[in-house]
């Protein structure tokens, strides 16, 4: 179906809208800007011991001119400081999927330009988010190391406990056949030794390169050894003495031109069967009309199709059921010739609409057909009439759909993503094979304004309940404490911060993103790997 658009661009709702969105995408740049200029500032030290940045180990490593898609890159934002304008985003990890030598593959880099690289708990997070993703992609993994290991300033028991799941992923990779590689740029010692330790590949560069378990100072507070570092840990020592090291390099760039050869000989695309050649028509509608046709505050309604005729192939779709259940949209459509499914909120979710959308998860996973979930919805519809026509049962199919579906799911928050419905829409718990935000979405239980009407009216009844009179201003500054606390940990850069998407984006890159992802959740299903019973050890 071709699809006709009703958006006006000279109105004044599309003017407002779009200075609206626009402003929260300059503050989304903002932020992302924050890490990269505080990792800028030790370039001059890095490059006096010899060493290339952070970010520039990552250039050379990547293939020119091939996408890169940066995961997580708001990850620790408001989660070390309340002060939103002295919190550095990136948990010093700079984690994406890019191309290496023609091979797609999950990269994480050290930000050792920050603090050393040292880990806080929003790393571990970011982390192991890529390690799952890895592991569901079947991406080899490579991890250019330097690192101080984590922050002891920021101890906590629970991140020590968690951290032991880098390793057993980093295990779990090797023994499900996917490569690990690890560049050993600078010192990971503690824990963080068994990052190359567990690498089925090393490459270590020679005079910074150093993994230990205790560096020169421990060794000599616990043992009262006095040893130095190169002798413990050395990149030198462990290609000729551990054999931790299989590469030895002159340099970081020399070690980026081992990995990219390593990856190379592992001829990792052999096994994809040849794609055809998918001739698709572009979006007859302009995508960065988005910014303009999507208000920021959810309260206010818009056409989820109006979206949808922005990112599909040649603005067409098929309306599912279009007149049943019709603030929940079901269609068909392809991205870049790959067919896929699409659920989309005009509104609350009703027994209708979740019936339908039940039906329709259940129809895609019968064919075969990715899932995509545009989420904007204040969750299931209440009250006596959708208590009764069964809303609880008709909901949980639709959960049970979604938990059951073995096709892959690409969830985007583009507005409101509150309460159960945000579990039927493929959220954050049901592990979509993706996720990402867009900078005005608001997730959680309920709305701030919802959450506080709701006490308010609970403080009414125990009022009553007990022959008080309610003291009107003092429930006034509680209704105002509740919602605001509720719309603080709402917005998308505070969730994203606890690592709870994938990423906040650009509305107007939303086709881009999802057509990468797309290719990337394809090559995962065609591609064969040859599993082991454990991962590979050194001898």
């Amino acid at each position: 179906m071709s699809f006709v658009s009703l958006v006006v661009k000279d109105s004044e709702t599309y003017a407002r809208n779009r200075a609206d969105m626009l402003a929260l995408v300059d503050q989304l740049r903002a932020l992302e800007a924050r890490p990269v200029a505080l990792s800028e500032e030790r370039r001059e030290r890095m490059e006096a011991r010899g060493q290339i940045t952070p970010r520039d180990r990552l250039a050379r490593l990547l293939d020119p001119g091939l996408p890169f898609l940066q995961l997580h890159s708001l990850a620790g934002y408001m989660v070390d400081t309340s002060n939103p304008e002295k919190s550095v985003p990136g948990a010093s990890v700079i984690v994406g999927v890019g191309f290496i030598a023609g091979v797609r593959c999950m990269i994480v880099v050290d930000d050792s330009g920050i603090k050393a690289g040292a880990m806080v708990e929003m790393s571990g997070a970011a982390f192991l988010s890529a390690q799952e993703i890895a592991l569901k992609q079947k991406l080899p993994f490579v991890h250019l190391v330097e690192s101080a290991g984590a922050n002891l300033m920021e101890y906590k028991v629970e991140f020590w406990a968690n951290g032991g799941k880098l390793f057993r992923n980093l295990a779990r990779l090797s023994a499900a056949g996917i490569p690990n590689l690890a560049v050993l740029h600078g010192p990971s010692t503690a824990g963080g030794a068994y990052m190359p330790g567990l690498a089925d590949y090393v490459v270590g560069v020679k005079k910074n390169g150093m993994a230990a378990l205790a560096g020169a100072a421990l060794v000599r507070a616990a043992t009262g050894e006095v040893a130095n570092d190169r002798d413990l840990g050395g990149s030198e020592m462990h290609a000729e003495t551990s054999g931790l090291v299989e590469y030895l390099a002159e340099d970081d760039a020399h070690g980026i031109e081992l990995a990219r050869d390593v990856i190379s000989a592992l001829d990792w695309n052999k096994t994809l069967p040849p794609q055809p050649t998918r001739d698709f028509a572009l979006p007859r509608y302009d995508i960065d009309d988005i910014a303009g046709l999507v208000p920021t505050d959810y309260r206010h309604p818009y056409d989820v199709r109006e979206v949808v005729a922005r990112i599909v192939d040649g603005s067409e779709f098929q309306d599912f059921k279009p007149r049943y259940g019709v603030s929940t949209v079901c269609l068909q459509a392809a991205i870049n010739g790959i067919a896929v499914g699409i659920i989309g909120n005009n509104g609350p979710i009703d027994p209708a609409g979740a019936t339908k959308a039940a039906q329709f998860i259940q129809l895609c996973g019968q064919s075969d057909t990715p899932l995509i979930f545009l989420n904007n919805t204040t969750g299931y519809m209440v009250g006596t009439a959708y208590e009764q026509a069964g809303m609880i049962k008709h909901g949980a199919k639709m959960i049970q759909a979604v938990t059951s579906v073995d096709v892959p799911r690409i969830t985007l928050y583009i507005g409101a993503s509150f309460g159960a419905g945000n579990y039927g829409m493929s959220g954050y718990a049901y592990a979509p094979d993706f996720l990402f935000a867009w900078p005005n979405a608001t997730t959680g239980v309920m709305g701030g304004e919802q959450a506080a009407g709701t006490m308010a009216m609970v403080a009414r009844a125990g009022a009553k309940r007990k022959g008080e009179e309610v003291d009107e201003d003092r429930l006034a500054k509680q209704s105002a404490l509740i919602a605001a606390h509720f719309d603080r940990q709402a917005g998308a850069f505070h969730t994203s911060g606890r690592c709870l998407d994938h990423g906040v984006i650009d509305p107007r890159d939303t086709r881009r993103v999802l057509g990468f992802c797309l290719e990337t959740v394809r090559e995962a299903r065609v591609r064969r790997v040859k599993r082991g019973s454990y991962g590979v050890a050194r001898f």
